[in-house]
């Protein structure tokens, strides 16, 4: 489940790694290296700030109120009458419900939902996919997707059973953080709160940019890369990967992008490496770990003649809240800014 996530940007590939990654999940080591007064970025060494494992619930206890009638991403209109036993399948979409305060009545979650609120929770996946029995035998009230949610025939199993499922659009960018909360808190029939929650998070997000260093000098190049070494999964992310707008908030520029990788993510080859020539590399923890953390990292072929690779300047984010575009982006983007530019976060 993906989980280099879920996403979007991600085609069902993509979001398969990133489930994978995600669950993966949320133990926040960061192995990156924060940075010096160099303008490129991070120097090695030195760990990034762990991220907490846990969501943050808004304040006052939501009170669904029911039924409402909602679009679906899928084209479909959905009608909740109960908020009672929600399952999220995706993990940012569970973090977005517990953080709207109705954890109690999540009743399930996917693998890459490992969060500390989520732990404990059944998981009704099969590696990736998920299981329409598992999720059934659970009797939720709601279920919610996204598109890049599988199998379909899975999801069209559930509906099928006279579940509501909302599918909700997969996240590519910062801008699509208040509609994904806008959309599941409408679903769930807490709009007031999610308009709430929609103020904290841009409220934070806007702090956390503010640690951009202002001013004229060169910005870091930072190339995305996408770890699996026990699956030799090596790939260089492109345009569609969902790190883009994170990087250019974090004031740092995409390399993937830059160099016109239009997909989510490439195979990695030392020519595309050499074109993208990185200040640093950004990678999830997980994925550094698989390849034997920095030192394993500068073997992949191209790696170590780059900027990055020869400094070895590494900038690393938990897998289960990088491309999350939820609750806690304004950690990812605090912690980016901090490896990329020595500040704190």
């Amino acid at each position: 489940m993906p989980t280099p996530a879920s996403s979007t940007r991600f085609s069902r590939l993509g979001v398969a790694l990133r489930a994978l990654a995600f669950s993966i999940v949320l133990a926040l080591s960061a192995a990156g290296c924060a940075g010096t007064d160099s303008p490129a970025g991070p120097a090695a060494g030195r760990s990034a700030p762990a991220l907490p494992d846990r969501v943050e619930p808004i304040a006052a206890a939501a009170r669904p109120a029911l039924p409402v009638t909602v679009a679906s991403a899928d084209g479909q209109q959905v009608t909740v009458t109960s908020a009672d036993r929600v399952i999220p399948l995706t993990g940012s979409l569970n973090e977005i419900v517990q953080t709207l305060g109705l954890g109690p009545q999540v009743v399930a979650r996917d693998i890459t939902a490992t969060f500390e609120q989520a732990a404990a929770l059944p998981v009704v996946t099969r590696g990736h996919e998920v299981s329409a029995e598992s999720v059934l035998s659970l009797r939720p009230t709601l279920v919610l997707a996204e598109t890049t949610t599988g199998p379909a025939e899975a999801v069209r199993q559930i509906r099928d059973a006279g579940v509501p499922v909302l599918v909700v659009a997969p996240a590519k960018a910062l801008e699509d953080v208040p509609k994904r909360i806008e959309a599941v808190a409408a679903a769930l029939g807490v709009k007031e709160a999610g308009a709430e929650l929609n103020r904290r998070t841009a409220e934070r997000i806007a702090a956390a940019r503010e640690g951009v260093p202002a001013g004229t000098g060169k910005k870091p190049r930072v190339a995305f890369l996408y770890l699996r070494g026990t699956a030799s999964v090596y790939l260089l992310g492109g345009s569609d990967s969902g790190a883009g707008s994170l990087l250019e908030a974090a004031g740092a520029v995409d390399t993937g992008k830059e160099s016109g990788l239009g997909k989510d993510f490439t195979p990695i080859t030392s020519e595309a490496l050499a074109a993208a020539a990185p200040d640093a590399l950004l990678v999830m923890s997980k994925g550094l770990e698989s390849v034997g953390g920095v030192d394993g990292l500068v073997k992949i072929p191209g790696v170590a003649q780059t900027p990055a690779g020869m400094d070895r300047r590494v900038v690393t984010v938990d897998d289960g809240v990088l491309l999350n575009y939820g609750p806690r982006t304004d950690q990812v983007l605090s912690s980016l800014v901090a490896q990329l530019h020595g500040k704190g976060a």
